[in-house]
C-alpha cells in the first residue's frame, strides 16, 4: 500500500471474494508472466486501453461491463464504432454483466459471470475506476467536507468548506486528467499571486482514449448537447484512410461535429481513428474560441490528409441518437 502513496487516486476494487484474486491497473506494470487469457472488468478508458494493449500483444481478451455501452461519457457514435473495431480485432465483450466469483486454480482462474457463464483466464483485471486517496490527511478533523464518493468538495475557486484550505486535481473528482490539474494549479497560483486568468471551461476539455484505434473528443457530445437544451445538427463521416486503400487493412475512421442549429457554433468535435488525439488537440483551439460551422467550411482542406475530412463535411447526417430515442418512445 505504501507504494501507492505517491498517487492521488487509488484503484477501486470490489469487496471480496472476487477482487482477492484480481489485479488492478497498477499491478500490470509488475507482472512476472504474460497472461495469454485476460479478463478485464470495466468499461472506461483504463479498461479499454489495457484491453487493446494486451490484445495487440497477443492475449485473448474479454471485457466484462455492467452497462449497455462502454465509455458512457463519450459521444455514442464514436464509442459504438470503437467497440465494433475492438471486436474486429478479436476482443470479446459481455455487456450487462458482472463478476460475482473468481476461483483460483493451479493452471489459472475460473471466472463466473452474473449470467452463469464461466470463463478461463490467466489473470483478471478490475479497471472500474479510481478513488481519491485522502486517507491520513485528517480532513474530517479540521472540517473539510467530502462527497459520497470520497472527493473533496470545492466551490468555483477551488475553496473547500474550510475557507483557508483549497483543493485541486483528481481529489476533487471533476475532470480527472493531468493537464486539467496543472491548469487548475496555475489558475489558483495566479488567483493568489498574479494577474487574474480565465477559468477552465470544463465542457471544452480535450480528452483521448489511447485504444486501437484512438478515440479523441473536445466539447459536447450529441447526447450531452441535447440534454443541455440545444437543438443540434450532426455532421458525420466514416471512411478508410487513403494509406490503407491498397492494403488488406479494414481499419476505418469516423469524424463527427455537433453544431448548435441556432447559432451555427461548433459544440463538439469527435474522432475515432489513427492520430485522433493529435488532430483533435489542434481542432480544440477552434472549438474553444467558439468557431462556427461556417468557419470550418471556409477552411481550405490539406490534401491528402485524414484531418481534411473535418473541413469537407457539408451534408447534415441523420442523428442515430434521435432515431434511437424515437424508437424507444414508440
Amino acid at each position: 500500500a505504501d507504494a501507492h502513496r505517491r498517487y492521488r487516486r487509488w484503484p477501486r476494487t470490489l469487496p471480496s471474494p472476487p477482487s482477492q484474486h484480481a489485479l488492478v491497473s497498477d499491478d500490470l506494470f509488475h507482472l512476472e508472466r504474460f497472461p495469454k487469457r485476460l479478463v478485464v472488468a470495466g468499461g472506461g478508458y483504463i479498461a479499454l486501453e489495457f484491453a487493446s494493449i494486451f490484445n495487440a500483444l497477443g492475449s485473448d481478451v474479454t471485457v466484462i461491463y455492467r452497462g449497455a455501452e462502454v465509455l458512457k461519457d463519450f459521444d455514442h457514435d464514436i464509442r459504438r464504432m470503437l467497440a465494433r473495431e475492438m471486436e474486429v480485432a478479436g476482443i470479446k465483450f459481455h455487456l450487462f454483466t458482472t463478476i460475482p466469483q473468481i476461483e483460483k486454480r493451479d493452471d489459472g482462474m475460473i471466472v463466473t459471470l452474473s449470467d452463469g457463464e464461466k470463463l478461463e483466464a490467466d489473470e483478471v483485471l478490475f479497471a472500474i475506476g479510481r478513488e481519491p486517496l485522502i486517507d491520513g490527511l485528517g480532513l474530517s478533523d479540521v472540517g473539510v467536507k467530502t462527497n459520497d464518493a470520497g472527493a473533496i468538495q470545492v466551490n468555483e475557486e477551488y475553496q473547500t468548506s474550510v475557507p483557508s484550505i483549497y483543493a485541486i486535481g483528481d481529489v476533487t473528482d471533476r475532470v480527472n486528467l493531468t493537464p486539467v490539474a496543472i491548469r487548475e494549479g496555475h489558475w489558483l497560483a495566479d488567483h493568489f499571486f498574479g494577474a487574474a486568468k480565465n477559468k477552465i471551461d470544463y465542457a471544452d476539455v480535450t480528452t483521448a482514449v489511447f485504444t486501437t484505434p484512438e478515440l479523441a473528443s473536445v466539447g459536447l457530445s450529441e447526447e450531452r448537447a441535447i440534454k443541455e437544451g440545444y437543438e443540434v445538427d450532426v455532421y458525420r463521416t466514416r471512411f478508410r484512410a487513403m494509406r490503407y486503400v491498397i492494403t488488406p487493412s479494414d481499419s476505418y475512421s469516423m469524424m463527427k461535429l455537433v453544431v448548435d442549429r441556432k447559432t451555427d457554433k461548433v459544440l463538439g468535435a469527435h474522432m475515432l481513428g489513427e492520430t485522433a488525439a493529435e488532430i483533435i488537440q489542434s481542432l480544440a483551439v477552434a472549438v474553444t474560441m467558439g468557431a462556427t460551422k461556417a468557419d470550418v467550411d471556409r477552411t481550405v482542406a490539406l490534401h491528402p490528409t485524414v484531418a481534411e475530412e473535418f473541413v469537407t463535411m457539408r451534408e447534415r447526417a441523420t442523428s442515430t441518437l434521435e432515431t434511437r430515442l424515437s424508437q424507444a418512445a414508440e
